[in-house]
Formats: C-alpha cells, sequence, structure tokens
C-alpha cells in the first residue's frame, strides 16, 4: 500500500559505482552499459550492507536477468505484439535488429549484421519493418513495443534524423532507409508504437543482450 512498505535496497558490487541505492532507477544508472555489472536487491538495509560489505556472492544477478527487481509486464502488454530491437557493435558499426514475440520469443524477422550503421537507425528500421509485416497480414491492431524514443520520434516524422556518412560499405542501410522512408510516406497504419518500460519491466524480450 504505502510506497515505503515496498522499499528495497540495492547493491552494486560491480558497475559505474559501487554501493548501496534506495531506488532501482539510481541502481540502473550504475549498471545499465556496464560489461558484467553485479548487482542485487535486499529487502532491508541491514542485509543490503552486511552483503556489500561482504562481497560479491556467487548468483548476484546478471543485468538482463529477470528477477523480482521489475514489474510483470504481461498486463501491460497485448498477446499478438511485437517488441522490436536492434544493437550495434560501435557508431558506427556492424548493425542488426529483430522482431519478436514477447511471450515465446519467437523471431519475426532478422536484419544484419550490416556494417557502418548505427543503433538508432537499427531501432527505426525495426519499427518501420514491423509495421509493414502487420500490413502485409492486415493486421491494424497489433502493439509495436520498442524502448528507442529515438527511433518513435524519427517514424512520427516519417523519416530517419541521422548524420550517418553514407559510404560504399554501409549502401545496403542506405537504400533499407530509403525504402523505410517510402514506405511510411506511402501507407498509413492504425498499430499502436508503445515505448517498452526498461526501468519498470527489465530489458525489452527483442535485446540482443550485448549492449
Amino acid at each position: 500500500m504505502s510506497k515505503k512498505e515496498k522499499t528495497k535496497f540495492y547493491v552494486v558490487w560491480e558497475g559505474n559505482n559501487t554501493g548501496i541505492f534506495t531506488s532501482w532507477a539510481d541502481c540502473l544508472q550504475q549498471v545499465k552499459g556496464y560489461p558484467n555489472a553485479k548487482y542485487k536487491s535486499f529487502l532491508t538495509k541491514q542485509e543490503a550492507e552486511d552483503a556489500y560489505y561482504l562481497g560479491t556472492p556467487k548468483h548476484s544477478l546478471p543485468r538482463t536477468s529477470s528477477s523480482s527487481e521489475f514489474e510483470d509486464w504481461k498486463p501491460f502488454v497485448p498477446q499478438g505484439s511485437i517488441a522490436v530491437d536492434a544493437a550495434c557493435s560501435g557508431n558506427p558499426g556492424d548493425m542488426e535488429y529483430q522482431g519478436v514475440d514477447p511471450y515465446n520469443r519467437d523471431v519475426l524477422f532478422l536484419v544484419g549484421p550490416l556494417k557502418m550503421g548505427t543503433n538508432n537507425i537499427g531501432e527505426f528500421l525495426a519499427i518501420v519493418h514491423a509495421l509493414a509485416l502487420l500490413k502485409k497480414q492486415n493486421n491494424s491492431t497489433a502493439t509495436i513495443f520498442t524502448d528507442s524514443k529515438t527511433a518513435m520520434s524519427w517514424v512520427k516524422r516519417k523519416k530517419a534524423n541521422t548524420k550517418l556518412e553514407f559510404v560504399s560499405a554501409n549502401q545496403p542501410i542506405k537504400e533499407l532507409l530509403q525504402r523505410a522512408t517510402l514506405w511510411l510516406n506511402q501507407n498509413t497504419f492504425l498499430n499502436p508504437i508503445v515505448k517498452w518500460e526498461t526501468e519498470r519491466w527489465g530489458e525489452i524480450p527483442a535485446d540482443f543482450g550485448r549492449k
């Protein structure tokens, strides 16, 4: 009922900063993007302090673990939705993107790796790919989930606002962007595009697990 009853204490042994944190948002800032971050939640401050000073346990939670840290996303994600995500090994770097069924993790489409792309471009292309797939299936009700606000804004503008320099090596990405832009300008859609709440629900099911 009261927020105090739900307070947890988060121990970060290995992360951008280490220590004990009293909110998941603060903990997430320390572990997101940190290779092999080690952290765990505790119900009392005393347990957290004891664990912190005892050092890293054998079974601390990996960043992408499904755990009690997160709310159950199922009440907010309709059956038949598509979760999309992208991964990129650099900026620019080898880029890939995919769409999956969030419930059974079936891969609905996977593109890449393609050379000299960016994560934002991959996120944008993934949304448009999902929209085109649903259009082909005459499905105007399925929801698309993405964790990228940038990609959502690009779709709304019907154009990728990227500063990526295009050369012969990433010509395939340029062509995909041109096709995506053309599709957005020639088609209408009713499918909702919704922000995946990573801080509440954990990593999006389409995550490549290589961030």
